[in-house]
């Protein structure tokens, strides 16, 4: 008896077994077509992608590991790993003052870009015609790079406006671009001040997604403007703070305009930074071997800062 039962049931069992194979076969064709135009719609931004992005990637590494002039694609010759061993090597100003200069330039934009962004974006949330405001601020991020720098190295000469206030003061004047101690750290504040709208753009938009019930519980609490900055505020900002942190010190890191404008790397190598050098070397000189050695350089240094920073911030709790 049971025998049969099991029998029946296994007949009645078996046309549900042969016709569940044509049910996957469709829905695998199915699921085939769907990847096949998904790829379809993909192909012109894979394309883009593959020819500006992957390809000039390969060849920035085959020039790299080679000597060539820039002009005949035939007189490339392999180095190895030459390039980026002389730029290390006894003699070589790549690591300093190069690169010590361009890391100085990042974390003093970055330290002077998010001071003045937290303060000037807390003052603008409590004032009046708040979009008035940021548009003022943010007009020296839509001027181009080559007015910025001409007006500031006018204002820095020593018949300058600046040098003009400080004589007023009854201080002596300062040559700001021509002294290789003060060089550096004008252009820093230059470019830390025009880059300054950005930052409070981001910052604002923080500001206004702080839920005002945290700012009420603190004024029946009795605490003071400076208590609620240090404990509402700013760890609210967190994230905001995280972005203008990463996007300045890239920023720094690659700043070239405002530097040739200003200094073209001078007096001496005062002011001259790791994308300035790689345009020289590469354009001036034709060593387009080591312009792209300290590129893959550089770009390795703006991915160990970035990880750092992110790094810091998730230990502090928050996700980025």
């Amino acid at each position: 008896m049971v025998n049969a039962l099991t029998t029946a049931t296994t007949e009645r069992a078996a046309p549900r077994t042969r016709s569940a194979g044509p049910t996957v076969d469709r829905r695998a064709r199915a699921r085939r077509r769907q990847v096949v135009v998904a790829y379809l719609f993909l192909a012109p931004a894979l394309l883009f992608f593959a020819v500006f992005l992957i390809l000039p990637l390969g060849f920035a590494l085959l020039l790299a590991m080679s000597r060539w002039a820039g002009f005949d694609l035939g007189d490339i010759q392999l180095l190895g790993t030459d390039n980026f061993t002389g730029l290390f090597a006894d003699g070589s100003t790549f690591l300093a003052p190069i690169l010590t200069n361009t890391l100085l330039f990042a974390l003093g934009t970055v330290v002077l870009a998010l001071v003045g962004s937290v303060v000037v974006a807390t003052c603008i949330d409590n004032l009046r015609f708040q979009g008035l405001w940021r548009t003022l601020y943010f007009l020296p991020i839509v001027t181009t790079v080559v007015a910025v720098g001409n007006v500031w190295k006018y204002m820095y000469e020593p018949g300058g406006l600046v040098n003009g206030v400080l004589n007023a003061l009854g201080l002596s004047s300062v040559a700001f671009l021509q002294d290789p101690d003060t060089a550096l750290p004008s252009v820093v504040v230059v470019h830390a001040w025009a880059s300054v709208g950005s930052a409070i753009l981001v910052l604002t938009a923080g500001l206004k997604s702080i839920p005002e019930s945290y700012y009420e519980a603190a004024a029946l609490d009795g605490a003071g403007p400076v208590t609620v900055f240090w404990k509402i505020t700013l760890p609210l900002l967190r994230p905001s703070l995280l972005l203008v942190c990463i996007t300045q010190f890239i920023s720094g890191l690659q700043s070239f305009a405002l530097i040739i404008v200003m200094t073209a790397g001078g007096p001496g190598d005062a002011t001259n930074v790791a994308a300035l050098e790689m345009y020289r070397q590469a354009f001036s000189y034709g060593h387009w071997g080591p312009a792209s050695a300290a590129a893959f350089v550089l770009f390795m240094v703006v991915l160990l800062v970035t990880l750092v920073q992110l790094w810091i911030f998730r230990r502090k709790g928050e996700d980025a």
